[in-house]
């Protein structure tokens, strides 16, 4: 089962660039000779170490990729220690790391997009939400419509009622007192 890898790995900073690489062409033939694979080199120049190792302050930064089977590790982390042009490495195992990765993404994609339990219960939350809003709006026209056609009723009847001559009697009007100062 191939695994991936990540091996940082220190140089000397007096190292030329041609010996920098002549050791990146040997070590992608002797990962290849053990069955596994470089998949890329990553030069991240010269950078001031944290502490000094074997009195250097100063170092050439390298990051490998590399894939393949414990056993190739094993050989190329052999090669390193007896590598005088290398003063400090580490190797990672990254390919955990990205399936966890993959994972949460995964999951994050699927609350993203409603798919989850809470999501589907969101989504069916708001459609009820979005039908009883349509309906309240329906009834609320039906409302403004009808009360629309009484208020045209009643000022149709007020409008007749003002046409209409009001009855005249026969009896006489009766007399006014007199206003009294």
């Amino acid at each position: 089962m191939d695994r991936k890898y990540e091996v940082m790995f220190i140089l000397r900073p007096d190292t030329p660039e041609e010996d920098v690489d002549r050791l990146l062409q040997t070590m992608e033939t002797n990962v290849a000779a053990t069955g596994g694979k470089v998949t890329g080199f990553e030069r991240m120049g010269k950078r001031r170490l944290a502490y000094t190792v074997k009195k250097f302050q100063d170092g050439i930064y390298i990051l490998a990729f590399v894939e393949g089977p414990g056993s190739v590790l094993k050989e190329l982390e052999r090669r390193l220690r007896v590598q005088e042009l290398v003063i400090k490495f580490i190797t990672v195992r990254t390919d955990e790391e990205e399936k966890r990765l993959a994972k949460v993404k995964k999951l994050r994609d699927a609350k993203v997009k409603g798919q989850g339990v809470q999501g589907q219960a969101a989504a069916a939350a708001a459609a009820q939400a979005a039908e009883n809003a349509t309906a309240v709006a329906a009834q609320a026209a039906e409302n403004a419509a009808a009360l629309a056609a009484q208020t045209v009723e009643n000022a149709a009847a007020l409008a007749v009622q003002a046409v209409e001559p009001a009855p005249v009697s026969e009896e006489a009007p009766a007399e006014v007192p007199p206003a009294t100062v």
